[in-house]
């Protein structure tokens, strides 16, 4: 299945009507806040086109919350420099140290119309920054609403392909390998197995880090994730995929559970290792690639029921 190919189904507008920008909103450059990104996600109907839309949407978020926080910190510090004019002209201001304070003489009615203009300044820009963020936030919500509808829909169509690969490692032991797949079927396949959306597109495919004497690590700073909280081991992993309710901060592996005979589920991950995925398996704090032929027959078998169910190919090579 091609990235690139639109699926010959009609979009969904499932968002209201965003108001128009404000002139005076800070957003610069060619893009034009919210509706830059909202005309390229309406513009194909491809899931990479959308996760585009939505990664314009986030730098352009990001730009005007900085932006705001500059105009805001620009007029405090204009406050700040008033008085202290006041103060290095020798007025008597009172001994006042901030806004609101009652003032005698010139210099106070002159601090007064200053303070005055500031406040007015400072409210106007709080009244824009809120309609702003109000405009983004309606404009994430379509882009989130717009992709997992695509998702769905791209579901209905095609089949995620799977082809496992069995190495055996002793008579009791193997390591299972997933042929690697194309950035589309990542995002369905993480869809199928989790019921949410991964946070970015080539989110599989993703071996950068932070650090170079560590792996790359299995989360984004993204989503509610703090940036000190991307390394967690497999039992808080867990617990950041049960949080989350429609998108996951996944970075270069897909989760999966897979039921227990008796009861209870197994935590395994298919980890993006170049040409392959690698099949781990959650023991105790961490994960390890070399499973128990219980482990790989029961992971084999999970895969081959959803085959089964129509809900993906799959293929099953032994090494």
């Amino acid at each position: 299945m091609r990235h690139d190919t639109p699926v010959d189904v009609p979009a969904v507008d499932a968002s209201p009507a965003l108001p128009a920008r404000h002139m005076d909103s800070p957003w610069t450059g060619s893009s034009s806040g919210p509706d830059g990104a909202l005309g390229q996600l309406r513009a194909l109907e491809t899931l990479e086109s959308a996760y585009d839309a939505w990664a314009e949407l986030k730098r352009d978020h990001a730009a005007s919350v900085i932006q705001f926080r500059e105009e805001q910190a620009r007029l405090a510090q204009q406050g700040t420099f008033l008085l202290g004019a006041v103060r290095a002209a020798g007025m008597d201001v009172g001994g006042a140290s901030g806004p609101g304070l009652q003032q005698q003489g010139a210099a106070g009615d002159f601090l007064r119309d200053a303070e005055a203009k500031l406040a007015k300044a400072r409210e106007a820009v709080s009244q824009r920054e809120a309609e702003s963020e109000a405009r983004f936030q309606a404009a994430f919500a379509e882009v989130r609403v717009t992709l997992l509808d695509r998702v769905r829909r791209y579901l209905l169509r095609s089949q995620p392909h799977l082809t496992l690969l069995l190495r055996r490692v002793g008579a009791e032991r193997s390591i299972l390998h997933v042929a690697r797949v194309q950035p589309d079927e990542a995002v369905l396949l993480c869809y199928l197995l989790t019921q949410r959306v991964p946070s970015r597109y080539g989110f599989l495919f993703d071996d950068s880090t932070e650090e170079l004497s560590l792996p790359p690590a299995p989360l984004y700073a993204e989503e509610s994730i703090a940036a000190d909280a991307v390394r967690p081991d497999a039992p808080g992993l867990l617990g950041v995929i049960d949080a989350s309710v429609e998108v996951l901060p996944l970075k270069g592996f897909i989760p999966l559970r897979v039921p227990r005979p008796g009861g209870g589920e197994d935590f395994f991950r298919l980890l993006q290792r170049g040409a392959v995925m690698e099949v781990e398996i959650a023991d105790g704090r961490d994960f390890r690639s070399i499973l128990t032929r219980e482990e790989s027959e029961r992971l084999a078998g999970y895969l081959l029921r959803l085959k089964l169910e129509g809900r993906i190919g799959l293929d099953i090579e032994a090494g």
